[in-house]
């Protein structure tokens, strides 16, 4: 895993394939993208705005939407990379956007879009400070 310095919040992380991740198909199933998706995003998490500290605040991040464009199939003895950077942060909503590459060529894009709760009445809050600040710091 690495942090990069190109965009805000950018995180990479290797993507190991496991022989249950593939399908009949012989390549990796969709459904794994989602898991390495979540990875990704709590690796993100992790490094800007870490889980447990959510959690002190009673508020943890939700994800509503997620759009993944399939390029190119991954099998199981690639060595995928993934990528994930903060692309929007607007008052209660976020948007990350992420690609998963093997060897320089890029085999899916995604994005989702989420919106932070609160744990006690689980609706919706404003995204929290420290990590707005922290995405403006990367964005200015």
């Amino acid at each position: 895993m690495s942090r990069s310095q190109g965009a805000p919040l950018e995180v990479t992380l290797h993507l190991p394939v496991k022989t249950y991740d593939i399908d009949f198909a012989a390549v990796v199933s969709n459904i794994v993208y989602i898991r390495w998706l979540e990875d990704l995003r709590l690796e993100m998490l992790n490094h800007y705005f870490p889980l447990n500290e959510q959690l002190k605040n009673n508020i943890a991040p939700i994800v509503v939407q997620t759009k993944i464009n399939y390029k190119q199939p991954i099998i199981i003895f690639d060595a995928p990379q993934g990528r994930i950077w903060a692309k929007l942060m607007e008052h209660v909503r976020w948007t990350v956007g992420a690609e998963i590459v093997v060897q320089e060529k890029v085999a899916a894009i995604a994005e989702q879009v989420g919106i932070f709760i609160d744990l006690q009445s689980f609706k919706p809050i404003r995204i929290p400070k420290a990590l707005a600040e922290i995405y403006r710091g990367c964005v200015l």
